[in-house]
C-alpha cells in the first residue's frame, strides 16, 4: 500500500476508534477494548475513565508476556451507540477483553454482543443488578444497587436520623430507578416515611414542580441518586426556595462537575461511593494514586479508580488463565478472590458481581471528603 492509501486508511479508522500502542507488530500485542461515553450527557464519566485505564496501563501495560493495545470508541453518552461499539471492538478490532460502559444503560445495551462473542466484559461503574443478571460473561468491578441503596437507607436513618425522606427520581437512567427503589424499600423497612415521590428526566433544567412537592411536604431529607448535572441544578433550586434539608445521593453524582456546577448548593451533600483516595489502603492504590496525581494535576477520583480495577481484572483473570480464549478468562475471572484493587479487596462472584467495600463522602469546601467506610 502506497503512502496516500496508508494515510487515507489511518484517517477512515481514526473518526470511529483510537488505538493507544507502541510501534510494534500485531502479533506482539494483545488488544483490550473500552467503549466509554467521550462525548455527550454523561462524557465525564468516559473520560474520568479513560484517564484511569490510561494510568492502569501505564503500571501494567503487558500480559502474557505481550504489549496490551488500547481501542477506544465513544459511546456518545447513548444506548445505541453503546451496542455499535461493542459490535465494533468484537468483529472488527478482535479484541480479548472489553471494558465498560460506565452506565448501566449503556452497559446492558453492550453486554449481549460481546456475551454472544464469548468475551469478558467488565464495566467499572455500571451498578444496576441486571447488568450481570443472566450473562456469563459480563462483570463489574464496583458493587451493586441493593447494597449501595440499603446502605444509603442506614445511613439516612442511623446517621443524618432521618424520619421521612423525599425521593426524586430520574426516570430516563435504569440506575436512578432501580437505586431509588432499594433506597425506599430499606428506609420504610427501618421504620422511615416517604413523604414525596417524584420524576424527572435527563436533560431537565427546572425543577420548581417537584420542589413544590418536597417544600409541602418537609421532609428530613431528600434521596436523589440522579446523575451529577440533574443534582447540582435541582440543589441549587432547592437551595434558593430555602430547602436546607440534607441530600443524600449515589455514586453518579461523584463528579467534578457537580461541584462546577452547583457551587455553594452543594455543600454538605451526601454520597455512597465506591473510592476516596484517605481510604485506599492496598499497594496497587498507593502507586496508582502517585502516578495519576503526578500526570493529572489532580486527586484521584473514584471513576478513574475503577476503571483502573476494571483493567487490573481483566488482566489478573488473562495472567491466571494463561491464554487469551474467553471461556479460559471467564474462568479465571469467577475464581478471583481478595484481589488488592485500587478500591479495595476484590473478591468476584459467580454471578459476575463483586464482593467489596463502600465509601460514604461529602461535598465539604468545594472538595469530595472522605466519611466512613461500610463493609458488606
Amino acid at each position: 500500500m502506497g503512502r496516500k492509501g496508508w494515510l487515507a486508511l489511518v484517517a477512515g479508522l481514526c473518526g470511529v476508534a483510537f488505538v493507544v500502542a507502541g510501534p510494534v507488530l500485531a502479533q506482539d500485542t494483545i488488544k483490550i477494548g473500552a467503549y466509554l461515553p467521550m462525548t455527550g450527557a454523561v462524557a465525564a464519566y468516559g473520560q474520568m475513565e479513560w484517564d484511569g485505564i490510561q494510568i492502569a496501563n501505564e503500571i501494567k501495560p503487558a500480559v502474557l508476556g505481550k504489549k496490551i493495545e488500547l481501542v477506544l470508541v465513544d459511546t456518545k453518552s447513548d444506548k445505541i451507540e453503546a451496542a455499535n461499539a461493542v459490535s465494533r471492538l468484537v468483529e472488527k478490532e478482535k479484541v480479548v477483553g472489553i471494558l465498560g460502559e460506565a452506565i448501566s444503560g449503556n452497559s446492558m445495551a453492550g453486554n449481549p454482543i460481546s456475551e454472544a462473542a464469548k468475551i469478558v466484559s467488565v464495566s467499572p461503574t455500571a451498578t444496576n443488578p441486571l447488568v450481570t443478571q443472566g450473562k456469563q460473561y459480563a462483570f463489574r468491578a464496583c458493587f451493586i444497587d441493593p447494597f449501595q441503596g440499603e446502605v444509603a437507607a442506614r445511613f439516612a436513618v442511623n446517621d443524618l436520623k432521618a424520619k421521612t425522606a423525599a425521593v426524586i427520581i430520574d426516570i430516563a437512567q435504569d440506575y436512578c430507578v432501580g437505586l431509588a427503589n432499594f433506597f425506599v424499600k430499606e428506609f420504610v423497612k427501618l421504620g422511615g416515611k416517604v413523604v414525596s415521590t417524584t420524576y424527572i428526566q435527563t436533560g431537565d433544567q427546572d425543577f420548581s414542580a417537584q420542589l413544590s412537592s418536597v417544600q409541602a411536604a418537609k421532609p428530613d431529607i431528600i434521596y436523589a441518586p440522579n446523575y451529577y448535572t440533574e443534582d447540582a441544578l435541582m440543589a441549587k433550586q432547592a437551595r434558593d426556595l430555602g430547602i436546607n434539608v440534607p441530600i443524600l445521593t449515589g455514586d453518579g453524582a461523584q463528579a467534578d462537575e457537580l461541584i462546577q456546577i452547583g457551587g455553594k448548593a452543594v455543600e454538605e451533600m451526601y454520597f455512597t461511593g465506591h473510592f476516596h483516595k484517605q481510604a485506599a489502603t492496598t499497594e496497587l492504590a498507593k502507586e496508582y494514586i502517585k502516578r495519576f496525581e503526578a500526570k493529572k494535576g489532580k486527586e484521584a477520583d473514584a471513576f478513574g479508580a475503577l476503571a483502573a480495577d476494571a483493567y487490573f481484572l481483566l488482566l489478573e483473570a488473562i495472567e491466571k488463565a494463561g491464554s487469551t480464549d474467553g471461556t479460559k478468562i471467564r474462568e479465571a475471572m469467577v475464581a478471583i478472590k481478595n484481589f488488592p484493587a485500587v478500591s479495595g479487596f476484590i473478591t468476584m462472584q459467580e454471578n459476575g458481581n463483586p464482593i467489596k467495600s463502600m465509601v460514604i463522602n461529602k461535598v465539604k469546601d468545594g472538595k469530595f471528603v472522605y466519611v466512613t467506610t461500610v463493609n458488606p
